[in-house]
């Protein structure tokens, strides 16, 4: 872990996450039960450096740091009580993704530390750290300009959405190249744009495009999770 020479600022509570707006990061978390959170930054070899919310309006713990900007990893560590009987299991030990995280970089990976407690004692913490092998938040930049684009502001009574999954509906189009199958980019070949047209559909919801895990039975047996409805 690296020492914290980052400069902190009291922040604001609201909104929840990690808000960039041009100079630097708002990180507000919300723990009606940490005694204190601390904010972990990783850089790109997966050094930490851990930095202490110093602020806490009501329930909600923040800080502002100037200067860190989209693409920065991070996660946190709570502290607090750990009575398991009353459903408390702070566990600084492990790190915890952002609710309001707006995107994750990595995957679960499958080991005895990403659990809170010791295997043959559920009660009791363990004290291994699970950073290297968890998922991290990354802060993103939300000034996205969409040049000329708008929405298309269909009547809701002249809507028909079709629901999708788009490595499903793409593994095996015979009309999306190979080397697109699986990907959003997928989706938008002539061909699937006319199929959805001749439908009459109106719009897309694409299911599900949230992160989620590859639970450890499936990773056993050499499987990945499609759904992914367990988030």
């Amino acid at each position: 872990m690296a020492p914290n020479h980052q400069t902190v600022w009291p922040g604001r509570p609201y909104p929840l996450g990690a808000t960039y707006d041009g100079t630097g990061t708002n990180f507000s978390l919300f723990s009606d039960v940490a005694d204190r959170v601390e904010l972990c930054l990783f850089d790109a070899a997966g050094h930490e450096t851990r930095i202490e919310l110093p602020e806490q309006t009501a329930f909600v713990h923040h800080g502002f740091l100037p200067g860190v900007s989209p693409g920065q990893r991070y996660a946190y560590r709570v502290y607090g009580s750990w009575t398991p009987n009353k459903g408390l299991r702070n566990n600084p030990a492990k790190l915890l993704l952002d609710p309001y995280g707006k995107a994750v970089d990595g995957q679960v990976r499958w080991d005895r530390s990403v659990y809170p407690y010791r295997f043959g004692d559920e009660n009791r913490a363990s004290t291994a750290d699970d950073a290297r092998y968890m998922p991290k938040n990354v802060v993103i930049n939300p000034f996205f300009d969409w040049g000329n684009d708008r929405p298309p502001d269909t009547p809701w009574h002249r809507t028909l959405v079709y629901e999708m999954h788009v490595k499903g509906f793409t593994a095996r189009h015979p009309d999306v190249p190979p080397e697109l199958r699986g990907t959003y980019a997928g989706l938008v070949v002539p061909e699937v744009i006319d199929y959805l047209k001749s439908l009459g559909a109106t719009a897309v919801e694409l299911q599900p495009v949230h992160q989620f895990v590859h639970d450890h039975a499936l990773v056993q047996r050499g499987l990945r999770n499609s759904w992914g409805y367990n988030s």
